[in-house]
């Protein structure tokens, strides 16, 4: 069944930015109410059980992208008390609150892969059966949400756990690590710093997504809906790992710039992993999905979004 009704909470954030606009072309006709704080936004505290339950009772949603947490390690790690009632309790109040008022509706709980935290020390690429053992707050309260959304499958909520790997794409803040090396390296191109980058750990490998590639898989999941069983795991991943060092002298490369980075002892991380993948042969399957964006078209898309950012700065710094 095509939704009509689609709420999406977190809408304004990086991946809605994507997401709205996709579904709007992929459901032509549904009436979308986003939660968030851009203009036309629904205004939602997620960890307000009364405001949420209220806002799902008039929806009546009968398609739920749940979006919405304190996203990253860093800010996990800055305000824990905060991210454990947004990620958790929220979750579960906007959970509990589909149930409760819309039972049919598609659920679509988007998890992480930071859950899996201790796991990749295995060295291997990780299906959706690996261990949850999570290494920093934001992951441990991701997975608490996960098991939760499982649970509640088992009570009839239509719930999709994803678990997308790192994902990366304009518009994304300079809190994560591609858009950090790409805002430095715009800056050194547009002569407004000196050649030298600030960085954390370089050797570590990560599994890079476009965060278009995740959009069309959350598409394909509510299309899809119906014939996925309630609860099912879904990981969304390349399956080909990239070193962070390396991404940061393919954003120079295709800047035309040189650099030397410098390693800052706040952008190291006391828990870091030295090699993160995942295996999404179930999401290749079931959602006849896979990552379509090639590399570089990636990576200059991000580098021209802070080229244009900067530029924006400047001139109006210098208004």
């Amino acid at each position: 069944m095509t939704p009509r009704r689609i709420l999406v909470t977190g809408a304004s954030g990086f991946v809605g930015s994507h997401l709205v606009p996709r579904l709007g072309s992929a459901f032509p006709g549904a009436e979308l109410t986003l939660c968030g704080i851009a203009p036309g936004s629904v205004a939602l505290d997620v960890a307000d059980a009364a405001a949420v339950d209220a806002l799902v009772a008039a929806v009546r949603p009968d398609a739920c992208v749940h979006l919405a947490a304190i996203a990253g390690i860093p800010a996990a790690r800055r305000d824990p008390e905060r991210t454990w009632r947004v990620n958790l309790h929220g979750t579960l109040a906007l959970a509990r609150a589909v149930l409760r008022h819309a039972p049919e509706c598609g659920f679509l709980f988007i998890s992480s892969a930071d859950i899996y935290g201790r796991s990749f020390r295995a060295g291997t690429a990780l299906d959706e059966s690996a261990a949850l053992a999570p290494l920093n707050t934001y992951g441990a309260t991701k997975a608490a949400a996960d098991l939760a959304v499982g649970a509640m499958a088992a009570e009839g909520l239509r719930a999709v756990r994803l678990r997308p790997f790192n994902h990366i794409g304009p518009g994304q803040s300079e809190a994560f690590v591609v858009a950090a090396f790409a805002r430095q390296v715009a800056r050194v191109a547009a002569g407004l710093q000196p050649p030298v980058l600030d960085v954390g750990a370089l050797d570590p490998w990560r599994d890079f997504l476009d965060v278009r590639d995740v959009c069309d898989a959350y598409v394909a999941c509510l299309r899809r809906h119906e014939a996925l069983e309630p609860g099912v795991i879904l990981n969304l991943a390349s399956g080909t790992p990239r070193r962070i060092g390396d991404v940061l002298d393919d954003l120079l490369r295709l800047a035309g710039v040189a650099a030397t980075p410098q390693t800052s002892a706040g952008l190291l991380r006391s828990a870091d992993i030295p090699l993160a993948r995942g295996d999404a042969t179930l999401a290749r399957g079931l959602l006849d999905w896979a990552p379509r964006r090639a590399w570089e078209d990636t990576l200059s898309d991000v580098l021209a979004d802070w080229t244009v950012r900067i530029r924006a700065a400047d001139g109006a710094d210098g208004a």
